[in-house]
């Protein structure tokens, strides 16, 4: 593989106007497509500590350390926030890039803590994000023993797993030519859009771009026959494109992917 700096090259933002046409409203967090012709959602990875849940939250472990004078300690699973405003809650969630926590950890999917709980994936109406598995974190924080999905970003296995298929099923395979899109979210460039054209075989090494924090809010096929949308506010990635594509995402292993009829 190229040095991923030297396998994308930076073209002209014009080549992101046709999904902001898609979609005007999330310019500033990736562009939604519409699910045509068929569409999917990845649920971002989350995992569980081998000995189960326990009641004590990502916000108990931060100030119980805080408490004991280690002023040094930041939020679990968050960015560097200083000092919490009164009122606020430690979730957990990561946001940007995620991956397998280690040993004594293992992957926890949605679905199984959503039958544990008796409430659906995903409720109608609503997109992957901090609205879902409301009874797993009714205070806003997660179980100190579950590492939850990350926000804005799919997680590095899943990236990896999902490049795989999408070379499996594009029209030049692995040589495909790709663009790539990066939401001022994530650049904090808010006067130039940041695209970046290459091809497939070396879409795995964009997970982690030096220049970035996160995989791209968006990454497409140049003749537009299949789109990735990653928006930086939710727990969920939307793989637009043929059914045969889509039912191989929905009926992969190594995923956990659903279609969210009323998000397309």
């Amino acid at each position: 593989m190229a040095d991923v700096e030297d396998a994308w090259t930076r073209v002209s933002g014009e080549a992101v106007r046709w999904l902001s046409e898609l979609d005007p409203e999330h310019c500033y967090s990736g562009f939604e497509p519409p699910g045509r012709p068929d569409a999917a959602w990845l649920l971002h990875a989350m995992y569980v500590w081998r000995d189960g849940l326990v009641t004590t939250t990502h916000d108990d472990v931060y100030r119980s350390v805080r408490a004991a004078g280690l002023t040094e300690a930041e939020p679990a699973g968050e960015l560097d926030v200083g000092e919490l405003l009164e009122g606020s809650v430690v979730t957990g969630t990561e946001l940007g890039r995620s991956g397998h926590p280690g040993p004594g950890w293992r992957r926890l999917r949605w679905a199984e803590l959503a039958r544990g709980f008796g409430e659906p994936v995903v409720p109608e109406g609503e997109s992957p994000g901090h609205r879902c598995l409301r009874q797993a974190h009714p205070t806003g924080s997660w179980s100190a023993a579950i590492e939850p999905p990350a926000e804005g970003c799919l997680d590095r296995e899943s990236w990896h797993r999902l490049m795989a298929l999408l070379a499996r099923h594009s029209p030049d395979g692995a040589d495909t030519a790709c663009l790539a899109y990066y939401c001022p979210l994530v650049t904090a460039d808010w006067d130039d859009e940041t695209v970046l054209s290459g091809r497939l075989i070396d879409a795995p090494e964009l997970y982690d771009h030096p220049g970035m924090s996160s995989c791209p809010s968006n990454l497409w096929a140049a003749d537009r026959s299949w789109v990735v949308y990653c928006d930086w506010d939710l727990w969920g990635t939307k793989v637009v494109g043929p059914a045969r594509l889509v039912e191989a995402v929905l009926a992969d292993g190594e995923l956990e992917a659903l279609r969210l009829p009323w998000t397309s």
